[in-house]
C-alpha cells in the first residue's frame, strides 16, 4: 500500500463512492442490498468486530438521527467512551463515525479510512458490497479497534434486513413510523412497522417512541415472538420529563418536533440506567446538560439548523410528509408570531418521494424556489415547478411566487436577493426579515451548507 496523502485519501473515498452502489449515485432500490449474508461474511473477514462491542440500536422513519445523537451525548458526558455511527453525512464522509468522550468528539481519521479501504478493497469487490455495507463494517472495526465502552448504531434503512442488524445490542429503539421508502419497506404503516421491529432481539429490551393504533399491535406481536420486554415511550414518564420545558427551551436542536425525540431519548436513558455499566446516567444534571448541547457536542447538523442570521436561513433535512408537516407548521407559526416577515423556500425533492402528499403542506403564502441538487435521484426542478404551479392553480392558491433555479448555488442567490429586497421595518420597534428555509432533501442541505460556508454569511 502506498503511503498516505490527503489527495490519495480523497481519491480513494471518491473511487469507493463511485464504484460501489450508494443512494447518491444509483436509484435507491439498486443501492439498497437487503439481507445480512454479505454483511456477516464481511464482518468475519474483519474479525467480527461487531461481536466485541456493546451497542444501542436505533431505527425509525423520522427522528432516529436526533435520538441517536442525544443518547450518545448523554452517555459520553456520563463517563462512557461512546462510538456513534449515523448516515448519511452532510459534508465530510467522516461524520458517519464519531467517538465522543470527556473531551472533543473525534471523527474517524482520514488515515484509518484510507488504510481500511486499501486493505479490504479486494474483499469488497469479491462480495459485491454496497457502499453502506462498507461503511458499516468500517465503523464496527474502528469502534472495536478503539475499544469504545459502547456504540450507538443508527439503522440505515428499515431494520430487519439492514446491514447494521448483525449486532445484538443492549437496547433496541424505534423512534417513529411514517410512510417513506415504500417501494422497499412496504406501503402501509403496519408493513413498515414490521420492518423496523425487525431489530428486536431475544431478551434485549425494546423501546418504541411514537406509535399509532395501527402499529402498536405490530410491535407487541414482534416483541412476543422474539421474547423481549417492550416499552412505549408515550406510556411512561421518563425520570427527567419534568424538566422538558427547561431542556427544550435551551436545546441547540431547535425544531419544535424535537420534543418527541426528547421523550424517546429520556425513556431510553431510563432503561439503560438500570443496566450494568450505565450507572453514570444517574447524574441527572450531566444528562440534561449533554442533551441541551447535543448538536454542538456531537457535531450534529442539518436539523432545524440556523445557517445564517442575516439573511435569516434555516436548514432541515426532513423530506417525507410526516417530517415536513412538522417543519412547515413551525415556519407558519414563526410568521404568525413575528419572528420573520415572510417565508422563502429553497426546496428540492427526490423523484421517489410523495410529492402529492407534500404539496398541500407547503405554506400557501411562501415564495418557492425549486432547484436540483447534484444527484440523479432528484426530481428535475422544471418538473417540480410545473407540478406545484398546477397544484396551486387547482387549489386556488397564489401561483405568482414560484421560481426555479438549475442548481443550488443559483437558488440560494435568488433567495438571498429576494430576502434583501423584501426586508421591511414593521410598525413599532425592531426589524422583521424574511426567513429562507432550505429543505426537502439531504443532498440540498449538504450543498447549501458548503456554499453558505464559502460565502461566510
Amino acid at each position: 500500500m502506498e503511503p498516505f496523502s490527503k489527495k490519495k485519501y480523497q481519491d480513494k473515498v471518491e473511487s469507493i463512492f463511485t464504484r460501489f452502489p450508494s443512494v447518491q449515485n444509483v436509484p435507491f432500490k439498486d443501492a439498497y442490498k437487503p439481507g445480512l449474508e454479505n454483511m456477516l461474511r464481511f464482518e468475519e473477514i474483519l474479525g467480527d468486530p461487531h461481536k466485541k462491542l456493546r451497542t444501542i440500536h436505533v431505527a425509525g422513519t423520522n427522528g432516529k438521527g436526533s435520538v441517536a445523537n442525544m443518547i450518545a451525548s448523554a452517555l459520553s458526558a456520563c463517563g462512557l467512551r461512546t462510538g456513534l455511527y449515523t448516515s448519511p453525512h452532510l459534508v465530510d464522509f467522516r461524520e458517519r463515525m464519531r467517538i465522543a468522550g470527556p473531551g472533543a468528539v473525534e471523527l474517524v481519521p482520514e488515515e484509518y479510512v484510507y488504510d481500511f479501504l486499501c486493505r479490504y478493497e479486494a474483499d469488497m469487490d469479491a462480495l459485491s458490497l454496497s457502499f453502506f455495507e462498507i461503511t458499516t463494517g468500517m465503523a464496527f472495526k474502528w469502534f472495536a479497534d478503539k475499544e469504545v465502552d459502547v456504540a450507538v448504531i443508527e439503522v440505515g434503512l428499515g431494520g430487519r434486513l439492514d446491514s447494521t442488524n448483525v449486532i445484538t445490542p443492549d437496547l433496541s429503539v424505534v423512534t417513529s413510523i411514517a410512510l417513506d421508502h415504500c417501494a422497499l419497506l412496504g406501503d402501509t404503516l403496519e408493513a413498515i412497522a414490521g420492518e423496523k421491529a425487525g431489530i428486536f432481539k431475544k431478551g434485549v429490551p425494546a423501546l418504541v417512541g411514537e406509535y399509532v393504533p395501527r402499529t402498536r399491535p405490530v410491535f407487541e406481536a414482534k416483541a412476543a415472538e422474539v421474547g423481549c420486554p417492550l416499552t412505549f415511550a408515550e406510556d411512561v414518564e421518563p425520570t427527567l420529563w419534568g424538566r422538558r420545558d427547561e431542556i427544550l427551551r435551551n436545546m441547540d436542536l431547535r425544531g419544535k418536533y424535537q420534543w418527541k425525540n426528547l421523550r424517546t431519548a429520556l425513556a431510553a436513558i431510563d432503561i439503560l440506567r438500570n443496566m450494568p455499566g450505565y450507572s453514570g446516567l444517574a447524574d441527572s444534571q450531566a444528562v440534561v446538560t449533554a442533551i441541551v448541547r447535543t448538536a454542538s457536542r456531537m457535531g450534529f447538523h442539518g436539523r432545524w439548523e440556523r445557517l445564517s442570521l442575516q439573511p435569516f436561513i434555516i436548514a432541515d433535512i426532513g423530506h417525507n410528509p410526516a417530517a415536513l408537516k412538522e417543519n412547515f407548521a413551525q415556519l407558519e407559526s414563526m410568521v404568525a408570531e413575528g419572528e420573520c416577515s415572510s417565508l422563502i423556500l429553497v426546496y428540492a425533492i427526490m423523484a421517489d418521494k410523495d410529492l402529492d402528499g407534500i404539496m398541500p403542506l407547503i405554506p400557501a403564502d411562501a415564495t418557492c424556489i425549486f432547484t436540483n441538487p447534484e444527484t440523479r435521484r432528484a426530481l428535475p426542478e422544471k418538473e417540480l415547478t410545473a407540478r406545484y404551479r398546477a397544484f396551486c392553480v387547482a387549489e386556488g392558491r397564489p401561483a405568482n411566487r414560484i421560481y426555479d433555479a438549475p442548481d443550488v448555488r443559483g437558488a440560494l442567490s435568488m433567495a438571498i436577493n429576494l430576502a434583501r429586497e423584501t426586508s421591511r421595518k414593521p410598525e413599532g420597534a425592531g426589524f422583521a426579515f424574511p426567513l429562507i428555509y432550505v429543505g426537502g432533501s439531504t443532498y440540498l442541505v449538504s450543498e447549501a451548507v458548503q456554499i453558505l460556508k464559502a460565502l461566510q454569511l
